[in-house]
């Protein structure tokens, strides 16, 4: 049996608990995931979650998937747009979940610093896969729609989801292990 692909899981703000899928995935992946370990959890600061998300890369022992939800997904956002000169060589991939629109009225304002994902020129983009729920109280589908575009990435609408988060009532929410698991078999 074949080592799975690593994951880099890039969990929102103040980091996912252990009952979120996110938590539940790295733990039945065991060793081959890591989460980041920024010092700005509860604050967070793009710079510091730009370089654990570097570190994190660099511990895997191949290019690894990373797998973000929330705030998550807009660092990785700018990282990718920020490390986009071989980057390709870096990474497998990007499973964006349920971003945060930093626009909108619900966006935490611990989190200012975010900004919306830039647009990626086509020569440098990664693999990328954002997967929207219709009723995210953080973002609507069509702001997320525009995210994507600038990522060059693909759009998966999920319905009714809310958040995609343990309030959202998904538990280990093994639809969402299916899409991620596409999404690696096409790498």
């Amino acid at each position: 049996m074949s080592t799975p692909r690593p994951w880099v899981i890039v969990p929102g703000i103040w980091n996912s608990a252990p009952e979120h899928w996110q938590s539940v995935w790295q733990q039945e992946r065991g060793t081959a995931a890591v989460r980041i370990a920024p010092a700005s959890w509860r604050e967070p600061d793009p710079d510091d979650w730009r370089h654990a998300i570097s570190v994190a890369v660099a511990s895997c022992p191949e290019p690894p998937v990373l797998v973000a939800h929330s705030l998550g997904v807009l660092a990785v956002a700018d990282w990718v747009a920020t490390s986009a000169a071989g980057l390709t060589l870096a990474v497998a991939g990007v499973f964006l979940v349920a971003p945060p629109d930093p626009l909108a009225p619900a966006f935490p304002e611990a989190a200012v610093g975010f900004t919306a994902p830039r647009a990626i020129p086509e020569g440098t983009r990664v693999p990328a896969q954002l997967v929207v729920s219709d009723d995210d109280p953080y973002c609507s589908a069509a702001r997320a729609t525009e995210f994507a575009a600038a990522m060059g990435a693909e759009v998966v609408r999920v319905g009714a989801l809310g958040h995609v988060n343990v309030a959202s009532g998904v538990g280990a929410w093994p639809w969402g292990r299916a899409l991620l698991q596409r999404f690696e078999d096409a790498r």
